[in-house]
C-alpha cells in the first residue's frame, strides 16, 4: 500500500480534485469527516496533516510520498526528494513595504518581519545585504504599520491583503507552488508504485 500525506486545507482540496480527474475513487476522501487516515481501494492510504508534519512524515518514512507547498520545503530544508511541481497552489514569496517607502536607502540596518526566517535569511544573503529578522507568527502586515520592521517577507497570492493595509510588493523572492515529495528510501523500494501513481495523475518524474 502506498502511504500518501496530504496537507490539510486548500492544498488538500486541490489534490483531491486532481485525484478525481485521474479516476481515483475519492468519495471517502471528500466525506472523511474528522478522520485523519483514509484508505482507498486497498491501494492508497491517505494521511491528512499540517504542512510541516507532512514533510516530517515523509522524511521519517511514515509516508512514502506527500503533497506540500514549496514554501514549507524552503523553510524546513529537510532531506526529502522533491519529485514534481503540481499545477496548483501557485503564489510567491515577496518583499513588501509600506506604500511609497524605500527599503534600500540610508545606512541603518533594515529590519524584516516574517513567518519564514530561513527563507528570508537565505534571500538577503544571496544579495549580500545584512538585515535583522523578526519572527512573526500572526499577521505579519502589522509589523511595518507599527514600525516594528522596515519590510516584510511573506506569501503573496493576489496582494489584496497587502493593499488593504497600505503595503506594496517591491521584489519577488521566489515563485512557489504545491510539490509532490517522496521519502528517498521509498523512491527505491516502492519505485513502481510511486511511478504508477504519478502516471495516473499525469505527473512526470
Amino acid at each position: 500500500m502506498l502511504n500518501i500525506a496530504l496537507t490539510k486545507g486548500r492544498l488538500e482540496e486541490k489534490t483531491v480534485e486532481l485525484l478525481e480527474k485521474a479516476g481515483i475513487a475519492c468519495g471517502c476522501l471528500v466525506d472523511k469527516g474528522r478522520k485523519l487516515v483514509v484508505e482507498v481501494d486497498g491501494v492508497y492510504r491517505f494521511i491528512f496533516a499540517k504542512a510541516c508534519d507532512v514533510v516530517t512524515y515523509v522524511e521519517r518514512g511514515v509516508s512514502d510520498i506527500g503533497v506540500v507547498g514549496k514554501d514549507t520545503l524552503m523553510e524546513m530544508k529537510r532531506p526529502v526528494n522533491e519529485i514534481a511541481a503540481l499545477p496548483f497552489g501557485k503564489c510567491r514569496f515577496a518583499l513588501a513595504v509600506l506604500k511609497g517607502k524605500k527599503f534600500y536607502s540610508g545606512y541603518s540596518l533594515k529590519t524584516v518581519a516574517t513567518k519564514y526566517p530561513e527563507v528570508t535569511k537565505e534571500y538577503f544573503e544571496t544579495k549580500d545585504y545584512p538585515i535583522e529578522i523578526v519572527k512573526i507568527e500572526g499577521s505579519v502586515e502589522l509589523a511595518p504599520i507599527l514600525n516594528l520592521a522596515d519590510g516584510i517577507v511573506d506569501i503573496v497570492e493576489t496582494g489584496s491583503t497587502l493593499r488593504e493595509n497600505g503595503l506594496e510588493v517591491i521584489e519577488t523572492v521566489a515563485e512557489i507552488s504545491a510539490r509532490l515529495i517522496s521519502n528517498p528510501v521509498s523512491l527505491k523500494t516502492k519505485k513502481e508504485e510511486i511511478l504508477s501513481f504519478c502516471r495516473k495523475i499525469s505527473v512526470n518524474i
